[in-house]
């Protein structure tokens, strides 16, 4: 009776939140949850002699406060991660917020109603698959961070799927191993990823919504990439010094080496009404360490998202953030902003730079952020109707409930042609 009650209250909650304009009867709606960075356990951590946990809370609580101070002036807000005691590895630890996300992500879909969702990578914390070298069956790891979090999301919905990609840690280990991720996806009933990059149709939405899935971990390890570095005031300073990846990494296909012009193509032919780009990383972010592989992945791919697609997605940055470029520094004018959406809250907690925030915006006066939030766990719902996309954010709070809580709703129109 007690559970029957606060699904109710909820049901009311979140009908309370949801958009006003929503469209007729005959009209064609998607909606779908976006989760990202979720696959993180705390026991699956790997220390060295170097990087311990901490004995004590406070040793723990002090390094927080230490990561907050590099990007915030003051301890004003400050919000440590919550912590758990994990006795397989002897300290404190940050705990993990991919169950309350999943549960809460399980609600949304239940209630507001999910055609789909996406899981937009660092789907296996902190190595992906590992072909067993640290000890750990991948069976196990795959079961632990993938099916059982999300392996039943969507239940009872024709043609559900979670589309998914590869982040960064799941490119850890060796091409092998994240192709025996991969694999995983491909054999699970609830998970759909046939390539590093692929375009699909959501099963029931043809000719409606299209998404193109591409790997940034991948072209990333094609370009060139400079270290991050950042002043006392937050403003971005280069040194010279350059990211480097494995060759594994690194397009091995020619079909790989294509990435970006593949995208350009199928961005300009697909004939859906929403075209939908997700990728890992973010295009812009706050947390002040992304914020060079942003301008790496914009110089390849946003002329191309600027000219032809509705929204991008991403995780990567571990917070929920609305951004909105008017791609004027594409030559693209005369259309709606495009709204990058950052959704990497999915189990970690990370703060924003505010500092860094500000001189990012000041630079760039085609860009706004209408919502951030950092150092939260979350996930993000959108909603597409004919020519209007709604897109809600939602948090889930540290007692580990999984219980949605309204952040945001923003709405966008549809920018890419006919």
């Amino acid at each position: 009776m007690q559970k029957t009650l606060m699904v109710g209250v909820l049901a009311l909650a979140l009908s309370a939140f949801s958009h006003t304009g929503t469209a007729s009867a005959d009209s064609r709606t998607a909606r779908f949850a976006v989760v990202g960075d979720t696959g993180y356990i705390p026991s699956y951590e790997r220390y060295d002699e170097e990087d311990t946990p901490h004995r004590t809370l406070g040793s723990y609580l002090s390094a927080q406060a230490i990561d907050w101070l590099e990007r915030n002036p003051d301890m004003a807000g400050f919000t440590p991660t919550p912590w758990v005691f994990e006795s397989a590895l002897g300290g404190f630890i940050e705990a993990s917020g991919m169950y309350p996300v999943a549960f809460a992500a399980d609600e949304i879909c239940r209630t507001l109603g999910c055609n789909f969702a996406a899981m937009v990578g660092d789907n296996i914390y902190p190595d992906g698959a590992t072909l067993g070298a640290d000890g750990v069956t991948d069976a196990r790891r795959f079961y632990d961070m993938l099916d059982r979090p999300y392996g039943k999301l969507g239940a009872g919905t024709p043609g559900f799927t979670i589309y998914a990609l590869m982040g960064n840690h799941d490119w850890r280990i060796s091409r092998e191993a994240t192709t025996a991720q991969m694999n995983y996806f491909q054999d699970h009933p609830n998970f759909t990823m046939p390539d590093f990059f692929y375009r699909a149709e959501p099963a029931g939405l043809e000719g409606f919504v299209e998404l193109f899935v591409v790997d940034t971990e991948m072209l990333l390890a094609s370009t060139s990439v400079h270290v991050n570095n950042l002043d006392a005031e937050g403003r971005e300073v280069r040194t010279g010094e350059m990211e480097a990846w494995d060759d594994f990494v690194k397009p091995a296909t020619e079909g790989e080496k294509r990435m970006v012009e593949w995208l350009s193509q199928s961005l300009a032919e697909s004939r859906a009404r929403w075209k939908i780009v997700i990728g890992h990383h973010a295009l812009w972010s706050g947390g002040g360490s992304k914020f060079e592989k942003a301008h790496s992945l914009r110089a390849l791919y946003m002329g191309a998202v600027c000219q032809h697609a509705d929204v991008y997605i991403s995780g990567d940055d571990h917070m929920l953030e609305v951004y909105e470029d008017d791609c004027r520094s594409e030559g693209v004018t005369g259309r709606p902003p495009l709204p990058l959406l950052v959704s990497g809250a999915g189990s970690k907690y990370r703060p924003l730079h505010p500092k860094f925030m500000a001189n990012q915006l000041a630079a760039n006066p085609g860009l706004s952020n209408p919502f951030s939030k950092g150092n939260i766990w979350g996930l993000m719902h959108l909603e597409l109707t004919e020519d209007e996309m709604t897109v809600r954010v939602f948090t889930t709070p540290e007692d580990m409930s999984g219980r949605p809580v309204p952040e945001a709703t923003l709405a966008y129109q549809r920018r890419s042609a006919d």
